[in-house]
Order: C-alpha cells, then sequence, then structure tokens
C-alpha cells in the first residue's frame, strides 16, 4: 500500500473514531436532558401532590434503573403517608364521634342531678352548713354541664353537621348590639368602655348569629381575664379587602410563648391553676372553629398590662 493509501486509512479510521465519539457524546446529552426533563416532572408532580394532598403516586416511563429505583421509593413513601393519613382522620372521626355521644349521654342525667340539687337548696329547713355544701355542689355541677355543652358544641362545629351559611352583615349593627348586651355587666364591674365603630355602615360576608356568638365568647373573655386593666374596648376597622373587628383589653394579658397555643383545643394558660384564671380550654378553640366557619380569621397580640387584642378579620363587602 503506497502513502496515499496509508494516509487514506488513517484519515478515515480517525473520522470513525470521531464520528463515535461524537455519537457518544450526543447519546449522553440527549439521556442527560431527557434525566433533567423527567427530574423535573417528578419534583413538579410531588410538590403538586403533597400540595393538593392528592392519592396520586408518580408516573414516569423511563428505561433508567436509577430513576425507577428512585420513583419506587418515593411511591413507598407516599403510600405509607397516605395510609397514616387515612388511618389519623379515621381515628379524628371516630374520637369527634365519641365526645359527641358521651356529651349528649352525660346531659340529660346531669341536667336532672342540677334540678334536684337547685330545689334542694331553696328548702328553707335546710342547715345553714347543708345549704352551702348544696349550693357548692349546685355550682360545680353547673361547671360541669357547661364544659359538656362546650364539648358538645366544639365537636358539632368541627364535624361539619351543620354548616354556616354565609350572607351579607351589618357589622357596625352587630358590635353595638353585642357590647350593649354586656353594659350592665360591665358597669357593675366598674370598668370603662371604648367603642369605636364608624358612622358608615360596614358590610361583611359572615353569619349574624355565628359572630354575635364569637363576639360574645371574645368580651365576656376579656371581662373574665383582663378586667384588671379597668377597661373593655372594641374597634371596627376596615381597608380595601377586609373588616376587622378587635376585642381589647388592658389586663393580665397572655405571655408570647403562650400567644400561638392559646387556640388549641384543652389548652390552658399556666396560671389556670389559679381560680381567677380557670378555665375549660376551649372556649377559644370554639371561637376559632366559628370564625372559619364563615372563612374569617382570627388573631392575637398581647403585651401584659399594655394592651391584649383579639382581631377577626372578614372579607369585605361593598354597601
Amino acid at each position: 500500500m503506497n502513502s496515499k493509501g496509508c494516509v487514506f486509512v488513517m484519515v478515515y479510521f480517525l473520522l470513525t473514531i470521531i464520528l463515535i465519539l461524537a455519537g457518544i457524546i450526543f447519546y449522553q446529552y440527549k439521556a442527560k436532558i431527557n434525566r433533567n426533563r423527567q427530574l423535573s416532572y417528578i419534583q413538579q408532580k410531588l410538590t403538586t401532590i403533597i400540595t393538593n394532598n392528592t392519592r396520586e403516586n408518580l408516573l414516569v416511563f423511563t428505561d433508567d434503573k436509577q430513576l425507577i429505583s428512585l420513583l419506587t421509593s418515593i411511591n413507598g413513601l407516599l403510600n405509607a403517608n397516605q395510609k397514616i393519613l387515612a388511618d389519623y382522620i379515621t381515628n379524628q372521626e371516630s374520637t369527634k364521634k365519641m365526645i359527641s355521644n358521651i356529651s349528649h349521654d352525660l346531659k340529660t342525667p346531669l341536667t336532672v342531678i342540677t334540678g334536684y340539687l337547685e330545689m334542694v337548696a331553696l328548702n328553707k329547713a335546710i342547715p345553714i352548713d347543708e345549704e352551702r355544701k348544696i349550693s357548692k355542689a349546685y355550682e360545680k355541677a353547673e361547671e360541669l354541664q357547661t364544659l359538656i355543652t362546650k364539648f358538645f358544641d366544639l365537636t358539632k362545629i368541627e364535624s361539619g353537621d351543620k354548616q354556616a351559611s354565609l350572607e351579607k352583615v351589618n357589622l357596625n349593627e352587630v358590635c353595638k348590639k353585642c357590647m350593649l348586651g354586656f353594659y350592665e355587666i360591665l358597669t357593675d364591674n366598674e370598668l370603662e368602655i371604648s367603642i369605636n365603630i364608624p358612622n358608615k355602615n360596614l358590610y361583611a360576608i359572615g353569619n349574624e348569629e355565628i359572630l354575635t356568638r364569637i363576639l360574645n365568647n371574645l368580651i365576656s373573655n376579656a371581662i373574665k381575664y383582663g378586667s384588671e386593666g379597668n377597661i373593655i374596648g372594641l374597634n371596627l376597622t376596615t381597608d380595601d379587602q377586609f373588616i376587622y373587628i378587635e376585642i381589647w383589653d388592658k389586663g393580665k394579658g397572655i405571655q408570647e410563648k403562650e400567644q400561638e397555643k392559646i387556640f388549641e383545643r384543652l389548652y390552658t394558660l399556666e396560671d389556670s391553676r389559679n381560680k381567677m384564671y380557670q378555665g375549660s380550654g376551649l372556649g377559644l378553640t370554639i371561637t376559632k372553629r366559628l370564625v372559619e366557619s364563615i372563612d374569617g380569621k382570627i388573631q392575637l397580640t398581647s403585651e401584659p398590662y399594655d394592651k391584649t387584642t383579639f382581631t377577626i378579620q372578614l372579607k369585605k363587602l361593598t354597601a
């Protein structure tokens, strides 16, 4: 073979090697793009499943053994999480139903007991010492009856048995009516009253009956726990989207470490051991659930002996 032939063979061989390498590089590049696309899809789909809490699994058609192994592990975790969530929901429903049934079963005999204690307490022939004991028993029976009623109310709210009908509510009128309902209690306790309600009527999406109950709970709570500040207030304000109702006092307040837990079921403040601050730990939980049932929000800010404010946020409506 002459020199020209050798050169031709060498060039041909080099071109072949270059084409093979180029093919390998192109294949790797396409494989990388495809893997990146599949990983991006997996990430987006996983975010959607977690955000929307759906019962889907990740489905990606691929021959990549590492991706197949990753998908198998992720789907295993998703299935385990779905089972845990399903068990949790089932247990929650069972607990709510049990509490509701117990509350209902206890209410009737307790009402009878309370009635008998009241009748006995009214008997003038009973010695003073016995009368005091009966009065104490009657007081405790009423406390228990109130607690059972709160449990019953909370389970009904959380079970969604009765959906709140949303309507247009005149907040000026509701706020005035609620504060007026507590006027005698406030004045009897020598508490100053501060009411800031605009002259122009403000309307929100809500439910007047539920909103009245919310405000009554918060005002009663302010009187019970904030009376040391000698003033109870209500502010009604608005912006472009929402209306805000503030119930405030300048009493003992709530420490920062407890503010995040105050709406939790059965949570009571550390000083609930003090008779003056005793509570069932259900009042604010019920209030929060009621606010949420009318598509509202509630938050707390508190500086002890400066200002403690519960703020309700509702969607604004034009008149």
